[in-house]
């Protein structure tokens, strides 16, 4: 029995003395394949304000397909009035005190939509006295807010929405001609509602009014058709609303990055499957074509979403199209409705068009706050966004909050850690006498083994304790940078003094630089491997990772200094307590 047991000792001894050493390894390749998709997402300007107009889609290409009524999409075609050229249609201008869009007359579709609390660049106080104290001119930023629905032909992103008619009538769809009875619609202070209506006509009776509703502060739009059928027969129809999108070029990933970036493409929610992601691949492949009860369509982007949302209360049928000039439309139509002669009736719908604040998220539809993608990890990243939120609505500072979150996590994992340190302090206790072993065997590895892991025994020492703090940090440093570069709260977050945006690196790199540092520290405070190869290594990696940090997040760096410095202090203790016992 002892003889079997000598192989499997003399193997466990040698994946003991490597684990520490290959966990860091991975975590460095980590660390690095982070540090280059965060180059990609941040490397790259966000949208500038456009003044270009929206291309006109190839006609009627985009409209919903409803195959369940099949007299729609005939009637349809014989009837809607003809494609107008978008480029010379007429828009109306809205604005409150969150949002300003523009509603085009042709269909009313939102064509434009910018968030006025959102500026694509915001000025660093800080570095800006600095340069003007050794000269140079100040960096040039752009003001302008960001621009979520974009009429710029190689940013198309617009929200459309219209009638199908499904026996034989007219029906107004996003290519028909509305009228407004002025140009301009602005919330006035005092005032929480405006409502922005615009009409159409087939001039035989049958009209449809568009009502656009804003609240002040709220990123959702209400639309309400209102429908009067006075043509002397009965009409049915289904609502739809859609969102016309051509992808982002630009924004390529390569093969390290791809797949750990903000996901950026279609997404729906339904009451069978819940959240699912449809990327533009996916549309291109087959279309969808699924019924639920509620649910909602979205286009989602880094920080940002955009999602319309149908009556919860009815079936609700999703669908997908991909159109000849690259563009896809993600949507949802309604239940056949009737109305009949000298009726009225109305039909509802929200779009939701702003960032991705999970708690204005969860009030507004069921799984709209998923679109705050924390990938694989979000059992996790949930929690831990949850505490960041606590710990900021006390202390109003996102910074104090990440720095608080390290803290609470330090203190879940402090019986961990604590048996880690022990375990690790008695390994550097015995590092002298295991350095001798290694010179009186150096010549049998087998013997070697088996005497240090009798030492191992006799000391209760457990070589694998060194390696649990590396464990468990990995998933949460993961969790973190999903959190900090998903949760929009973090974009242009202000700490103190230079560090005025949590969300990209330090101006300055100092926070890197104190990673360095504490991690050098800690890493003397470890007993180093017995290898002479892995201990230069090791030595080294203060140094790689203080380069890799360099391009990490300042919340994400800020994080990482305060866990190495909570752990230098707990593992002096330690360590000292451990020395001074013996």
């Amino acid at each position: 029995m002892k003889v079997a047991l000598i192989p499997f000792q003399k193997n466990l001894v040698i994946r003991m003395d490597n684990l520490r050493f290959v966990l860091i390894v991975i975590f460095a390749m980590l660390v690095l394949m982070l540090s280059q998709a965060w180059e990609q997402d941040y490397g790259l300007k966000p949208e500038v304000a456009a003044t270009e107009t929206l291309d006109s889609v190839p006609a009627k290409q985009d409209l919903p397909s409803t195959s369940a009524d099949s007299q729609v999409a005939e009637s349809h075609t014989e009837t809607a009035a003809p494609v107008l050229n978008v480029a010379n249609s007429k828009a109306i201008n809205v604005k409150t005190d969150v949002i300003e869009l523009e509603i085009d007359l042709q269909g009313g579709t939102i064509r434009r939509l910018d968030l006025l609390d959102y500026p694509v660049d915001r000025d660093n106080s800080v570095v800006n006295q600095l340069r003007s104290l050794v000269g140079l001119p100040t960096a040039e930023k752009n003001h302008a807010p960001v621009r979520l629905f974009n009429n710029s032909p190689e940013k198309l992103f617009a929200a459309q929405s219209g009638l199908i008619a499904g026996n034989g009538l007219a029906a107004p769809d996003h290519y028909s001609a509305f009228h407004s009875n002025q140009d301009d619609y602005n919330l006035a202070a005092g005032q929480d509602t405006l409502n922005v209506p615009i009409t159409w006509t087939d001039n035989q009776g049958f009209t449809v009014t568009k009502i656009y509703t804003f609240r002040r502060g709220s990123y959702e739009i209400a639309l309400t058709q209102n429908i009067n059928n006075a043509s002397g027969k009965t009409w049915s129809g289904r609502q739809y609303s859609q969102l016309l999108r051509a992808p982002d070029t630009e924004n390529k990933g390569n093969f390290l990055t791809g797949g750990m970036r903000a996901y950026d493409g279609g997404v729906i929610y339904t009451e069978k499957d819940k959240y699912q992601k449809i990327s533009f691949s996916d549309m291109a492949d087959k279309n969808l074509d699924v019924s639920s009860p509620g649910g909602w369509a979205a286009m989602i982007q880094h920080y940002f979403a955009s999602a319309w949302i149908p009556p919860a209360d009815q079936d609700n049928h999703f669908y997908t199209k991909t159109l000849p000039d690259g563009r896809f439309v993600i949507g949802s139509y309604s239940p056949l409705v009737t109305v009949d002669n000298g009726a009225n009736t109305q039909l509802v719908a929200r779009l939701f068009a702003g960032p991705k604040i999970q708690p204005v998220m969860e009030k507004i539809a069921t799984g709209l706050e998923l679109t705050v993608d924390y990938s694989v990890l979000t059992f996790i990243g949930k929690p831990i966004y949850w505490l960041l939120n606590q710990i900021h609505n006390l202390a109003g500072n996102w910074g104090i909050a990440i720095i608080g979150v390290t803290l609470c996590i330090k203190l879940l994992f402090f019986p961990l850690s604590q048996a880690s340190f022990k375990s690790m302090a008695k390994m550097r206790k015995i590092q002298p006498r295991l350095k001798e072993l290694q010179e009186r065997f150096k010549d049998d590895r087998q013997r070697f083994n088996t005497e240090m892991m009798a030492m191992y025994k006799k000391e209760k020492v457990n070589p694998l304790g060194g390696c649990l703090p590396v464990l468990v940090q990995i998933p949460v440093f993961m969790c973190l940078y999903w959190v900090l570069s998903e949760t929009v709260e973090f974009r242009q977050a202000p700490f103190i003094l230079w560090i005025q945006d949590l969300s990209v690196e330090d101006p300055f790199y100092i926070l890197p630089l104190i990673m360095g540092v504490t991690m050098k520290i800690q890493q003397s405070l470890n007993p180093a491997p017995i290898d002479p190869i892995q201990a230069k290594i090791m030595r080294m990696f203060p140094v790689v990772f203080t380069v890799f940090f360099l391009f990490f997040p300042a919340g994400l760096v800020l994080y990482w200094v305060i866990n190495n410095t909570l752990s230098i202090i707990q593992q002096w203790y330690i360590t000292k307590s451990i020395a001074e016992a013996h």
